[in-house]
């Protein structure tokens, strides 16, 4: 079950153990008992791919000045493999 953040009227925060079902329905705090709203916040990531995750901040750190190039990146000196499939004869060409 995912774990929901609430704040209570007197500015407490307590994070809480439910079903998504009842996400959206008030809490009551566990300090002073009064119904708290829900609080929204960054997901977790941590469980995320590592080379995911260093794509992900390549791509936030070039988001205001992204990086310029002067040429088009090199291509791959692999020969590009042609099939002899006739179904793939049919398939639309750039």
């Amino acid at each position: 079950m995912p774990t929901y953040s609430y704040r209570c009227p007197e500015d407490s925060r307590f994070d809480l153990v439910r079903p998504m079902a009842e996400a959206d329905e008030p809490a009551q705090c566990p300090h002073c008992g009064q119904p708290s709203r829900r609080v929204f916040g960054a997901p977790a990531l941590r469980a995320m791919d590592s080379r995911l995750r260093r794509a992900l901040d390549a791509g936030e750190r070039s988001a205001d000045a992204p990086e310029v190039v002067t040429s088009v990146p090199g291509r791959s000196r692999r020969a590009t493999p042609v099939t002899r499939d006739p179904r793939h004869a049919r398939l639309p060409r750039p």
